[in-house]
């Protein structure tokens, strides 16, 4: 199934995780991808993947909590590609910790990271995708912004403001035709959950020491204990991004295997 064929493609977070998935799925369809992440390394250990893929996939680097950063790797990604038709901001970081000794500086990080960040390449992406053919931009949220997950505040909140910002810009921009969704993952195998962070971001372990991980999860109807793998997500957001999805916009789509059912 080649839903991608001719379709320019922008991936955040491709080294790693969700983002690598998708990137990966979404070539497999036949799309043309720039794949941005801050670690060369994860780029090409995605680059690796793609077997006979790899001449439509290219690697730029990008820090999606640097201002200059977004600017250029977007101009940069834009170019290569020739325009754009779909955005995927699957770039992020987790820090978890006891509320009471977070610091102001991991708090705002988190939150420049991931929500001013996926802001930014919005942002420096809509004059391509205005021109662009089916525009799409799928964000990520997370189960976090709905449901309660303990020494995850900042995440939460800064997922919430993602959650919150795609509803806005659906508004903003269907008179201009470009679709925004969001999917909400939970339970799901990444850099994240492992403590390693998304895309090279990582600024620390996932959990604080003394928390015990299992108890803040419920079970899984679907998979009992235990996380799916990337691929679980990376099909749904090839579909919203895709024609298939072309009357979506505005909303979320829980992945999560009913965790939160």
């Amino acid at each position: 199934m080649n839903r991608y064929d001719d379709r320019r493609v922008l991936i955040t977070g491709a080294g790693s995780g969700i983002g690598q998935a998708t990137t990966l799925r979404i070539l497999a369809e036949g799309g043309t991808v720039v794949a941005a992440d801050i670690s060369d390394t994860g780029l090409a250990d995605t680059a690796s993947k793609a077997g006979s893929d790899l001449e439509r996939f290219h690697p730029v680097i990008i820090d999606i909590g640097d201002e200059g950063s977004v600017r250029g790797g977007v101009e940069e990604a834009v170019g290569i590609l020739g325009g754009l038709d779909v955005l995927v901001n699957a770039a992020g970081i987790l820090r978890s910790s006891h509320t009471a000794t977070t610091s102001l500086e991991s708090f705002q990080q988190i939150i420049r990271v991931n929500l001013t960040g996926t802001f930014l390449m919005i942002r420096e992406a809509l004059p391509a995708l205005q021109q662009g053919t089916g525009a799409a931009v799928v964000n990520f949220s997370s189960t976090s912004a709905g449901f309660a997950h303990p020494y995850m505040a900042a995440y939460a909140a800064s997922k919430g403001g993602v959650q919150s910002m795609t509803h806005a810009l659906a508004a903003e921009y269907a008179k201009d035709g470009i679709r925004f969704t969001a999917v909400q993952p939970g339970s799901i195998s990444s850099g994240m959950t492992s403590g390693a962070g998304m895309s090279g971001q990582s600024v620390g372990p996932g959990l604080p020491d003394d928390v015990d991980y299992s108890l803040m999860m419920k079970l899984q109807p679907m998979l009992g204990e235990g996380f799916a793998s990337p691929d679980a997500v990376a099909g749904v957001v090839a579909m919203l991004a895709s024609a298939d999805g072309a009357f979506i916009t505005g909303t979320e789509i829980r992945i999560d295997g009913g965790t939160h059912a």
